[in-house]
């Protein structure tokens, strides 16, 4: 029987509760009906602590009591999954509040308990009672003013959390009807009880779940359709506008972390809404859009293949259209509105390859293919960083070809373009070139400034010349709007003399900002 809780122990925990959590995922996923009936509480649970465990699994043998702690947390907190995942790694960072800092002894593990508890609730907008949060106060109040051993504590805690567990339907309306009791408070007791057997070394390899007094299936309630969850680096007041925005939009309101790092999830009707939110906040990433099956809401449905571009400017807008794309137009140097990209991907068809074309747009459109993908929509977003590069794949795309195989050729050839542009600074800038005065031309080739010039046309024609080799077939130009008259036509006659074979195509692609867009093939 162990006298305190020490980072072995941790790790022993961990990797039990995970295991049982796994054995018992079925049956708490059955007794999933609040707040929808989408059955996955337990997958969830069972998910984000077997990311705790990989955490620790992952530091080096003599890790001390902090880092195994804060391992813990973070492990829980980048992988929570579903609203009950989420309040319990908030529940695993209390704990590690505490017990990062003492010698993990009985009272030291009953202050833990407390301020998971504490922390935990505070991490819900609207907190409802009958639910995990239940379960949690109610052990936090049993473990309160306790001085015994670490065994006594631990004992207290999971015998409080199966009584409470069973408290439940009395609390909430939809549980007493359904028979069942509360899901996430279920997965905290087996958590619970896990510690327990850990400590007093007393694992059975049972996992004890109340079963349903009667069987009846929950009435889909009309509600928010979609679960949204991202992590997102931010800082504390924007997190705080970020809370009060998302409770305006949905419920199942839950962001928890800290120090820069946080784990939103809400439920909401308008899933862009909630992703736009965020990029306002912070960056977003690791997003993860869910259509909500139990949720009353009708699934949407659309047919056929199609592409959608991003383009700046009508001009080159014009052009994508032209070769057949659902065009979405962005101001130069800014990302489109993620609901205008999604509308595209819905008009577009069931099966969609979406051209961003552009590094700053890509991860808009990865939202936009998340959300779309959840409405029974095929979609793939290619990583085109550049128009000419959108161009090359939209050239090769074929409809009549297995989407998989349409995905492939496009890829390939985007990738296969090489892609550059020249622009004239407007201030200094220190580049991989070197620093720029207001005035030069700055050559980029593939994202990388390679030249800087004097003018136009020589650095046109040097970023032409290094970009085109002996393989080259295709040089693709997009005038832009600025352009000075005879840009293009400078470098198309240069390709003339020097290669021959090479065909030229050129564009009035109206961009701002860069004269020309080269692209080779």
């Amino acid at each position: 029987m162990l006298q305190v809780l020490d980072p072995p122990a941790v790790r022993q925990w961990s990797r039990l509760a995970a295991e049982t959590l796994g054995k018992a995922r079925e049956e708490i996923d059955a007794l999933n009906v609040f707040p929808v009936p989408d059955g996955d509480t337990g997958t969830n649970l069972h998910l984000t602590m077997l990311s705790a465990a990989e955490a620790l699994d992952g530091l080096p043998g003599d890790a001390d009591a902090a880092t195994t702690w804060q391992a813990l947390a973070q492990g829980a907190l980048l992988g929570a999954r579903g609203n009950s995942g989420v309040i319990v790694s908030q529940a695993l960072r209390g704990l590690a509040e505490v017990l990062r800092a003492t010698e993990g002894r009985g009272a030291d593990l009953g202050l833990g308990l407390v301020r998971a508890a504490e922390l935990a609730r505070a991490a819900v907008a609207r907190p409802v009672e009958g639910t995990v949060l239940s379960v949690l106060t109610a052990v936090a109040g049993a473990v309160r003013d306790l001085t015994g051993d670490l065994a006594s504590v631990a004992r207290r805690a999971a015998d409080e959390a199966r009584s409470a567990l069973r408290r439940t339907p009395d609390q909430l309306d939809v549980l007493a009807r359904s028979g069942v009791v509360d899901a996430g408070g279920a997965g905290l007791a087996i958590i619970l009880e896990s510690l327990a057997a850990v400590i007093t070394d007393s694992y059975t390899g049972r996992v004890d779940i109340p079963a349903p007094t009667h069987r009846v299936a929950p009435e889909p309630e009309e509600g928010p359709g979609y679960e949204v969850m991202y992590l997102l680096d931010a800082g504390e007041a924007a997190v705080g506008a970020l809370r009060r925005e998302l409770d305006a939009l949905g419920d199942s309101l839950v962001v928890v972390g800290g120090d820069g790092l946080w784990n939103v999830h809400v439920h909401v009707d308008d899933a862009g809404a909630a992703i736009e939110a965020a990029m306002r906040a912070g960056r977003p990433h690791r997003i993860r859009v869910t259509y909500l099956v139990g949720s009353g809401r009708t699934h949407p449905a659309a047919r056929g293949r199609g592409v959608v571009a991003v383009a700046a400017g009508p001009a080159l807008g014009a052009v994508f259209e032209q070769s057949g794309a659902v065009v979405v137009r962005r101001e130069p140097g800014s990302s489109p509105p993620l609901a205008a990209v999604l509308a595209a991907i819905r008009e577009a068809g069931a099966e969609v390859v979406v051209l961003p074309n552009d590094s700053g747009t890509r991860e808009v459109a990865a939202a936009a293919a998340e959300i779309a993908r959840e409405e029974g929509l095929m979609v793939s977003v290619l990583p085109t960083r550049a128009s000419v590069q959108g161009l090359a794949a939209l050239a090769v795309h074929d409809p009549l070809r297995r989407f998989d195989d349409d995905v492939v050729a496009m890829t390939e050839a985007a990738a296969h373009t090489r892609h550059g542009h020249v622009w004239v600074a407007d201030r200094e800038v220190m580049t991989s070139a070197g620093l720029t005065a207001p005035g030069d031309v700055l050559g980029v080739i593939d994202g990388d400034a390679a030249v800087i010039g004097a003018d136009l046309v020589g650095t046109a024609l040097e970023i032409t010349r290094r970009m085109v080799s002996s393989s080259s077939e295709l040089v693709t130009m997009l005038e832009g709007v600025n352009a000075p008259e005879g840009l293009a036509r400078a470098v198309q006659d240069h390709l003339a003399r020097i290669r021959p074979d090479v065909e030229v195509v050129l564009y009035e692609g109206g961009q701002g900002g860069y004269p020309l867009l080269i692209g080779v093939e």
